[in-house]
């Protein structure tokens, strides 16, 4: 602790500073010693320096309140002041705005837009412009007549269709009509719909990708055949649970079978590896108006099993992308830009465009699309689409190998019965792969596969 004498000089020094010169103020300290205070005024240009700094620190300290007051106070003030500013800011547009180009639509959508006033009456399709440009499209005129015309004989509620050149990625016919809502039909090929039975490819894919199974692996299974709740299909360890290989469940599109490939043989990590290089939940045609696939990660074993059976209602493809799936299945797992338009010639008879084929990406090894087609085959042969392709003495009406998928399942948007049909032909070297999906209400009209029938009968007829 210091003492009482340091303490008392340290204090002879408290008055030096600005006030140091002038008279002395003489007092005496608690210990009897002197503390001299040495003060001075400020004289000359020192003085008029300090007066001025008064002055204005007076006016501030007066001012201040006074305009936060008025600004506080006055809030019609404060309102217009930041009217006029904003309107001032808004007279005169960035630089970079006015010159910003208008968004133009892609030359795959004009063509699309401009089909439903297009000449079919021949075996070319093509439509003159109004400003006099021409577009030829990959599309068959024989082919876009007979199925736009079998929809329309039959009234059917909704119904879109798509086929395309594995090899290529030609558009050979798209088309659509409506009974119900004439407007649908327009981008009917690029909306969502529930993707049903066909998904069971992209199980099937995982687990052949995978090494998990061969289109001869048997897999067993409890529950009926058509059941949709996986509650009832874990098998028995026990035994004396059912049995069917992967290839005759895929033409009968057996639920259960692919609920467990999902679930208990490739897995999940497999099936959502597969899900996206088939091209969902990603913008997978530049330049074309088809909604991006959607499907989301199950967070349940149940909900994979749903999944790989095709029953989860929020697995959505468009017609577009579902055809693009297999035409790479048929193409050796390659998937092909899909192209619309052959070639564009402009008013002056230039011609500016012409159909390029350009591959996107793998979906499957070259292995795995062989074992797809193989398994594939037994859908018209023996499964869900027997009926449709056979005569009522078993003659097949389409005299080449086709592999092929069905689905059905009930939607909402809009409202219906969906049946698909997905198929390519010949299995060997394949040169057509196609669509179809068919929306019915209470009343059926027709399925699907009667629609892949005709398109099928009609391109092999006389090739």
């Amino acid at each position: 602790m210091q003492d009482l004498k340091y303490l008392s000089q340290k204090k002879t020094h408290l008055g030096s500073g600005l006030f140091n010169k002038g008279p002395r103020n003489r007092q005496r300290t608690q210990l009897g010693e002197t503390m001299r205070i040495r003060l001075s005024i400020p004289t000359g240009k020192r003085l008029q320096h300090l007066k001025l700094t008064l002055l204005f620190i007076a006016i501030v300290l007066v001012l201040s309140p006074l305009c936060f007051l008025v600004l506080h106070k006055t809030e019609s003030f404060r309102t217009s002041l930041v009217t006029w500013l904003a309107s001032v800011t808004a007279s005169a547009p960035k630089p970079a705005e006015a010159a910003r180009p208008p968004v133009s639509a892609s030359h795959f959508e004009m063509a699309s837009d401009l089909l439903v006033d297009a000449d079919i009456s021949g075996p070319s399709v093509s439509v003159q412009t109004p400003h006099g440009q021409q577009h030829t499209y990959t599309i068959q005129g024989d082919l876009q007549r007979r199925i736009h015309g079998y929809l329309e004989k039959y009234q059917v509620p909704y119904g879109v269709f798509v086929a395309i050149e594995p090899s290529t990625g030609r558009i050979l016919g798209m088309t659509a009509y409506s009974a119900t809502d004439p407007e649908w039909a327009q981008r009917s090929a690029y909306r969502l719909y529930p993707m049903a039975s066909l998904f069971k490819i992209i199980t099937a894919s995982a687990a052949l990708e995978s090494r998990k199974i061969t289109p001869d692996s048997v897999i067993e299974f409890r529950g009926n055949s058509y059941s949709e709740n996986p509650r009832y299909w874990d098998i028995n360890p026990r035994g004396g649970n059912n049995q069917m290989d992967a290839t005759y469940a895929m033409g009968k599109s057996i639920n259960p079978v692919y609920g467990r490939v999902a679930s208990d043989i490739a897995g999940k990590a497999s099936v959502m590896a597969s899900i996206s290089r088939f091209g969902f939940n990603q913008e997978l045609f530049p330049g074309i108006p088809a909604v991006p696939s959607q499907a989301t990660e199950p967070v349940s074993s149940h909900g994979l099993k749903l999944m790989g059976a095709g029953l989860d209602h929020d697995v959505k493809i468009s017609p577009l992308h579902a055809a693009v799936i297999m035409s790479a299945i048929a193409n050796k797992g390659i998937m092909m830009a899909p192209g619309l338009t052959d070639r564009l010639v402009d008013e002056q008879g230039v011609e500016k465009e012409r159909f390029s084929p350009h591959e996107l990406r793998r979906l499957v090894t070259s292995e795995t699309s062989a074992s797809l087609s193989r398994m594939l085959s037994s859908t018209v042969l023996t499964g869900t689409s027997r009926k449709a392709f056979h005569d009522r003495r078993g003659r097949p009406l389409v005299d080449v190998p086709i592999a092929a998928k069905t689905g059905s399942i009930d939607g909402t948007d809009p409202k219906g019965h969906y049946s698909w049909f997905a198929a390519f032909a010949p299995i060997q070297d394949p040169r057509i792969a196609l669509v179809a999906l068919v929306i019915n209400t209470d009343r059926w009209k027709i399925k699907a596969s009667q629609v892949g029938e005709q398109a099928l009968e009609e391109f092999f007829r006389e090739r």
